[in-house]
């Protein structure tokens, strides 16, 4: 495990926030992470997808945690969220723990913080200190979700977009996402990647892209078999290193949205970065640990906003 320093000044979240009033909390997050990726090696990517995926809807609220209720329409009912996002009861097994420990203290938004930072450490990538302080919203936002949440076939444009949107940069594009070193993806997100003729065309010059996309029709026909799943990093898929950008070099990347980095880059100034995270994975990790602190820092609730959720799924009575 590779253990990130970051000098960041955050002006509103704080280090060691739960000390006094939950001093055991971030060890709670810990060890049941760890309990669930022992049970679900792929649990780690699905956690860290929580927190991205949060984040990316009207800040790092943990508004993707709230279930159909009254006037709340579930965010997990989004285009994105359908069927794929998961660790929903990772979560709720570690709020029950911490509000037996500490009542209503620990936020479900910090919990989704501290969580994606355990599955990435486990898996063998960077472990960084979580900014605490967040807290719930009391509402959810659906037309957010399938509006801000990037598409596995986005171009580079819509990319640059979605990201600029959330505050976060050409450098947090990159860094962000090499998180597809871990994961699985299903056949609906990948077979236009896999049947697109002008992939074809740009790529067909070289047998090696021939191959991946064999490979890829085997698993995903194209028609039929949508939930069949292939990693996202075929080479070390349970491991969290710098193979996802050495992938996207070789036209190896499983998503559209993966291998646009590279073919729809005309400035270069994308190409030199993957070319920097592939050549020397230490620098992708501290990369990767400054942009996701700088991810989670979107639109956080913190002071009288929000609430301290009792129920991840439900706004307090």
């Amino acid at each position: 495990m590779v253990r990130i320093t970051l000098s960041v000044e955050n002006e509103v979240l704080y280090l060691d926030y739960y000390k006094e009033t939950c001093p055991l909390a971030e060890e709670i997050v810990s060890r049941n992470v760890e309990i669930a990726v022992l049970k679900d090696p792929r649990m780690a990517a699905s956690l860290l997808r929580l927190h991205f995926h949060d984040c990316f809807v009207m800040g790092c609220d943990a508004s993707i945690l709230l279930d159909n209720h009254g006037d709340i329409i579930s965010e997990k009912q989004a285009g994105p969220n359908l069927n794929s996002v998961r660790g929903f009861k990772v979560i709720d097994e570690i709020k029950y723990i911490l509000e037996e420990a500490c009542p209503l203290t620990v936020s479900c938004a910090d919990i989704l913080a501290m969580v994606a930072r355990d599955a990435v450490a486990l898996r063998g990538g960077p472990r960084w200190k979580v900014w605490l302080g967040r807290r719930d919203s009391m509402k959810a936002s659906l037309d957010g979700a399938n509006q801000f949440i990037p598409a596995p076939n986005s171009s580079l444009e819509t990319l640059i977009s979605n990201f600029n949107e959330q505050g976060l940069d050409i450098e947090d594009l990159v860094a962000l996402s090499g998180g597809h070193t871990l994961g699985k993806a299903r056949c609906v997100s990948f077979r236009q990647r896999v049947y697109d003729i002008n992939m074809e065309e740009k790529r067909d010059k070289y047998k090696r892209y021939r191959t991946f996309r064999r490979i890829l029709r085997s698993i995903c026909p194209d028609s039929g078999r949508d939930d069949a799943i292939a990693p996202l990093d075929f080479s070390t898929p349970a491991k969290f290193d710098n193979h996802y950008y050495i992938n996207i070099l070789e036209g190896n990347g499983l998503l559209g949205s993966d291998n646009v980095l590279v073919t729809e880059d005309h400035e270069g100034e994308i190409i030199k970065l993957v070319w920097a995270f592939a050549a020397n994975e230490e620098l992708f990790f501290s990369s990767f640990a400054k942009s996701i602190v700088k991810m989670g820092n979107i639109n956080v609730l913190t002071g009288l906003e929000g609430e301290i959720r009792k129920n991840c799924r439900f706004v307090n009575p």
